[in-house]
């Protein structure tokens, strides 16, 4: 029995979908079709049952990846584990982080790993979209906030307030609001809003309390609320790991500042459960758990 076939079995089944498994196998659906097809006439039994959209364990299809799944796992492993051990780390790793994090905090790091490990390439995918790692084969994943997937091993490294923030340059044209009703006379830049309005959950000394806001332009990244910051837009709520320079620097100016939002922005580095993890991506997951964390605003 080809051992090819029922990895792109194992594949299948991780990733949902037969396009999905060639494509993190870097092979042709069409062959992962046929060596699916192949096990299964190989066993003499349906494993899969394939409709248009989706593929479904059949009863035997589950008995046998319960039973195959471990066993092809270990043999990974300990392939990978003698290759580590008798060549310099090498090879490609696939990471994927919100834009707005990786600008400000990715560069550096990622540069001085670069140079400690010549041989290791990274490939750094920048997106705001939940990138399913294992589909779309990503060995590691910078994420900001709760993470709810259980099938990922989760790693804090930081978290950061969320503060109300304008430039000096709005607040010498506008004025700088006093308290949470003055916010209603200023220009709001929104992150994510529903329909030109936001919700600003925030907590100062009354409590929390619920603000309701139009906003001027809203985006779904905060490199670029900071960037309207920036060009003078408005105030708007941001992490303080995304505006930390800007503040030092003096551009920008924290408002209101008894209120904060009231959950902290959780940041954390993820990376699939169930997948072995090569030598090579083990070094920069320890690395970046090393080095982040003390340049990450913490409050």
């Amino acid at each position: 029995m080809d051992l090819n076939h029922i990895v792109s079995f194992l594949r299948v089944v991780e990733a949902g979908s037969f396009t999905k498994a060639a494509r993190v196998l870097g092979v042709p659906t069409s062959t992962v079709s046929r060596q699916v097809a192949q096990l299964e006439e190989d066993l003499g039994v349906r494993l899969l049952q394939r409709t248009s959209r989706h593929v479904q364990l059949t009863e035997a299809g589950v008995a046998y990846h319960e039973r195959i799944s471990p066993a092809v796992d270990l043999l990974t492993r300990a392939s990978s584990e003698i290759h580590d051990l008798q060549e310099t780390p090498s090879g490609l790793i696939r990471l994927t982080a919100p834009p707005d994090l990786s600008i400000d905090y990715l560069a550096v790091p990622l540069a001085q790993f670069s140079r400690e490990y010549p041989k290791i390439q990274v490939e750094l995918v920048l997106t705001g979209r939940m990138v399913d790692l294992v589909a779309e084969g990503f060995d590691l994943a910078l994420r900001a906030g709760e993470i709810r997937d259980r099938s990922l091993i989760v790693r804090k490294i930081g978290r950061s307030e969320i503060i109300l923030v304008a430039s000096q340059g709005y607040l010498a044209r506008r004025g700088e609001p006093h308290s949470l009703d003055d916010l209603y006379a200023h220009d709001c830049i929104g992150f994510r809003a529903q329909r030109g309005r936001v919700s600003w959950n925030l907590l100062g000394p009354e409590g929390p309390t619920l603000v309701e806001l139009d906003c001027r332009i809203s985006v779904d990244d905060f490199s670029f609320v900071r960037a309207l910051l920036l060009a003078d837009a408005g105030v708007a709520l941001a992490p303080r790991s995304t505006v930390q320079a800007a503040i030092q620097e003096g551009k920008l100016r924290r408002v209101l500042s008894n209120y904060e939002h009231q959950t902290f922005g959780g940041i954390s580095l993820v990376y699939p459960s169930a997948k072995y993890l090569p030598r090579r991506v083990a070094l920069l997951r320890d690395y970046l758990l090393r080095v982040l964390p003390s340049t990450l605003t913490l409050p």
